[in-house]
């Protein structure tokens, strides 16, 4: 399963209004439109994504799916909340996961394997290239690249069940990665770190492969620790409003709050 698809597996080829519903919330959700902790009110929602609330509360069933949401019994739904504990937990099942799916794509990856992994390679490249003279403004288009790179080292593994739970993962993961790029200086050679994967992958060497793998993915754990850090010491009130040492809503990216998205 794609990682751009939800873990529900409800998108088909033509996205209905819910799907599309859950699309544009979990894009929101992602780059921290709708913060982490915030309440969605679906009377206030249904009015700013367009759409009626039985179309809205089917997209918001997705994203507690994907547990980008949770609920709160008769209270409603709010955003999944962030913390370093969850981060790190996340972190680790997915370097697991993703160590796995590599062993298994590398072991039945053909030449077509082979081709579609160089492409999406040279794509991150030059989208590696954008994000380092850019900053966080060319953040998007790199992450879209690097979804599909990661998508193509796995893509010969032939377990549906690692691709869906790699999927969920990878979403999570994705929302403290622009914590991350939006908050802290990139000091890491990502590109290095990929090209070192990639090269591996390609001379089938499972081994090498998933432990750089596996060591790429934890480096965002301590590069999102750092920005925490560099936050509380330069300003404490914000560090405790984005709370990654303890699960509690956090800042948005934007710096405000969406309608409806908060008590």
């Amino acid at each position: 399963m794609p990682i751009s698809q939800p873990a529900s597996g409800m998108i088909a080829d033509e996205p209905t209004l819910a799907q599309n519903a859950y699309l544009n919330l979990r894009k929101d959700i992602v780059e921290g439109v709708l913060e982490p902790g915030s309440r969605l009110r679906v009377e206030h929602l249904k009015d700013q994504y367009g759409v009626g609330t039985g179309t809205l509360r089917e997209a918001i069933a997705l994203l507690v799916a994907d547990a980008l949401v949770v609920q709160h019994g008769h209270r409603g739904f709010r955003v999944t909340a962030i913390s370093m504990v969850d981060f790190m937990d996340i972190t680790e099942t997915r370097a697991m996961l993703e160590s796995e799916a590599l062993r298994q794509s590398i072991e039945a990856g053909d030449d077509t394997w082979e081709g579609n992994l160089s492409s999406a390679f040279h794509m991150l490249t030059l989208a590696e290239e954008r994000l380092k003279a850019g900053g966080a403004s060319t953040f998007s288009d790199w992450e879209e690249r690097n979804r599909a790179f990661h998508e193509a080292l796995i893509a010969a593994c032939p377990s549906r069940w690692l691709h869906h739970f790699l999927a969920i993962l990878y979403r999570q993961s994705e929302r403290y990665r622009r914590l991350s790029i939006a908050h802290s200086k990139m000091t890491r050679d990502i590109h290095g770190e990929h090209e070192a994967i990639f090269n591996a992958c390609l001379a089938r060497d499972a081994k090498t492969a998933t432990k750089l793998l596996a060591a790429h993915i934890r480096a965002t754990v301590h590069a999102v620790r750092q920005m925490s850090e560099a936050v509380s010491d330069v300003c404490p009130q914000a560090s405790q409003r984005m709370a990654l040492p303890e699960v509690a809503p956090a800042v948005s990216r934007r710096g405000r709050r969406p309608a409806g998205a908060a008590e």
